[in-house]
């Protein structure tokens, strides 16, 4: 046998599994990098927002907090469920709930962070009472707020749903009573709303207040009609059923739920646009 070349297969070898070996060693490196890191895809405000805030919390903590901003409703789960992203924050359970139907996906929430009533926003009244007969009231296209919608009109007394429908499951079929023969206009996307507002059309616009609050208008001061804080709609942290238990969402989920987020929540909306989850 040559003993020649039995030598250099096993330096062969060798060096095979070093290389193995420091290849692995990179992986796990980059494995436990990514352990630390924390992608959310979230609207602009407040949830960008509060996320910023939530940065140096995490970082003391190990964790680095990644915030991608999204404008639209779709693109966030999207990102969450393909892996693109860790988690999202912009949506509420009756949303999600929809989406995960309608999309035969399987997105989780870890937990609610906050409220924002939505509110009814008119150049023309001052009231939600003084809107007049027959008048158009644009809303979002998201069927999942449709309940929330004909709620405010049925907590100002303008409207009657059936008897054991649920104000959140309600839909415009289960209107029984509309004295002023309001009509409530499901035609425009949720982030042109403000515009709808702006360019005064119809005779009010109900407007999700992240929208709202990123065009500089206060839920509470000006529009004409506000949701009460006992409104069901939490906005939360959803994640992939994989990752509901892994390290970093428990971290962020504790630091969004915890004294100090919900401190800066007080402080910075000051005003009620945006509430901590009870």
């Amino acid at each position: 046998m040559n003993l020649k070349k039995i030598f250099s297969i096993g330096l062969v070898g060798l060096a095979a599994l070093g290389l193995a070996a420091c290849g692995g060693g990179a992986k796990n490196k980059d494995a436990a990098s990514d352990d630390k890191k924390i992608l959310v895809v979230a609207s602009p405000a407040p949830h960008a927002e509060i996320l910023e805030a939530a940065k140096p919390i995490l970082k003391k903590e190990g964790y680095d907090l990644e915030v991608k901003i999204v404008n639209d409703y779709v693109t966030p789960n999207k990102l969450v469920f393909d892996g693109d992203a860790d988690a999202n924050f912009f949506q509420h359970t009756p949303y999600l709930d929809k989406f995960n139907k309608e999309n035969n996906e399987n997105l989780v929430s870890v937990g609610n962070v906050h409220i924002e009533p939505m509110a009814l926003y008119s150049k023309k009244y001052k009231s939600i009472k003084d809107l007049p007969n027959d008048a158009v009231v644009y809303a979002s296209t998201n069927p999942a707020e449709v309940g929330r919608f004909i709620d405010l009109f049925v907590k100002n007394g303008l409207m009657k749903i059936k008897d054991g429908v649920d104000p959140v499951d309600a839909q415009l079929k289960d209107i029984v009573e509309n004295p002023k023969n309001i009509q409530i206009k499901t035609e425009i996307a949720p982030e042109l709303l403000v515009q709808t507002y702006n360019n005064d059309e119809g005779d009010a616009v109900i407007i999700n207040s992240n929208f709202a609050i990123d065009a500089k208008l206060s839920p509470v001061k000006d529009s004409i009609a506000l949701e009460d804080s006992e409104s069901p709609y939490a906005n939360l942290i959803a994640v992939r059923p994989a990752d509901k238990d892994s390290e970093k969402i428990k971290a962020l989920i504790k630091v969004l739920q915890g004294d100090e987020i919900q401190k800066f929540i007080k402080d910075k909306y000051k005003d009620g646009s945006v509430i901590p989850a009870k």
